[in-house]
């Protein structure tokens, strides 16, 4: 069974920089998908990006040609780099990773000021 620890949120003023990163305790090869879902306040959660186990990948419009999710196998770890973020960025991000079911991480609040 797959276990997903996330980490990398904070705080960061608008056109700032975050890193997120997911560790998957599981067999990164058993999984099919991984990626960052989020929620922010009072708004329904959104597919933010994903990577699949071949290596394609997968955004939100919103969020194209700022964020770039990458992985690292021999970790077992999937990475979202969050660039040019704005306000409309803050929620909380969800890891979550794909086999016969949906496993998800704790969640990392990202907050972005103006």
């Amino acid at each position: 069974q797959v276990q997903l620890v996330e980490s990398g949120g904070g705080l960061v003023q608008a056109g700032g920089s975050l890193r997120l990163s997911c560790a998957a305790s599981g067999n990164i090869f058993n999984i099919n998908a991984m990626g960052w879902f989020r929620q922010a306040p009072g708004k329904q959660r959104e597919l933010v990006a994903s990577i699949s186990s071949g290596g394609s990948t997968n955004y939100a419009d919103s969020v194209k040609g700022r964020f770039a999710i990458s992985r690292d196998n021999a970790k077992n770890t999937v990475y979202l780099q969050m660039n040019s973020l704005k306000p409309e960025d803050t929620a909380v991000y969800y890891c979550y990773a794909f086999s016969v079911r949906m496993y998800w991480g704790q969640g990392t609040q990202v907050t972005v000021s103006s």
